[in-house]
């Protein structure tokens, strides 16, 4: 399955993706806005890929991986807490560091809409942000999430607690 954007598309997991996950999530950077409190092995990785096989309706969630035109792996998107008696679901993206600035997630973003509305027939997209990384949201503000809450003290970062940002998009 293949989701095109502009300048990348999406697809799902597959063994080779092993290194690039491991990379990401064992990225202490990232830890803190992905709530992840333990390495990942290669292992547990090459679990979640075969795990993948099942739909997002027994998981209730899915990864899929951005590669650009190119065919190169930029990055990865997920579907999370997939709700589907309500229609919505949550949004988490990371793109590796070195492609980072070229609207690389801003077209995946609009390509993960369209699967979203059009195959899995989702009526909202939902994320949260802690408050301060104003990357992610410029990013979903950009491509028209707007903010909806705002979750107090939501998260222990650094010995300081940070809100979380709610942001929603309806899909029309």
């Amino acid at each position: 399955m293949n989701i095109k954007g502009k300048i990348s598309h999406l697809r799902a997991l597959e063994p080779s993706d092993v290194e690039a996950l491991y990379r990401w999530e064992n990225d202490l950077t990232l830890w803190r806005v992905s709530g992840t409190l333990a390495p990942f092995s290669r292992h547990t990785l090459s679990q979640l890929i075969s795990e993948q096989q099942y739909d997002i309706y027994a998981t209730r969630q899915q990864r899929l991986i951005i590669e650009n035109n190119e065919g190169e792996v930029v990055g990865a998107v997920d579907l999370l807490e997939f709700d589907p008696q309500n229609l919505r679901a949550g949004v988490g993206i990371i793109v590796d560091e070195s492609y980072r600035l070229r609207g690389y997630a801003k077209d995946a973003l609009l390509a993960l809409e369209c699967y979203a509305k059009e195959i899995l027939h989702l009526h909202q997209l939902w994320c949260g942000v802690t408050e301060g990384n104003k990357a992610s949201e410029t990013l979903f503000r950009s491509v028209g999430y707007q903010l909806s809450g705002v979750r107090k003290e939501w998260t222990f970062v650094d010995g300081e607690w940070q809100d979380e940002l709610i942001f929603q998009k309806i899909l029309e």
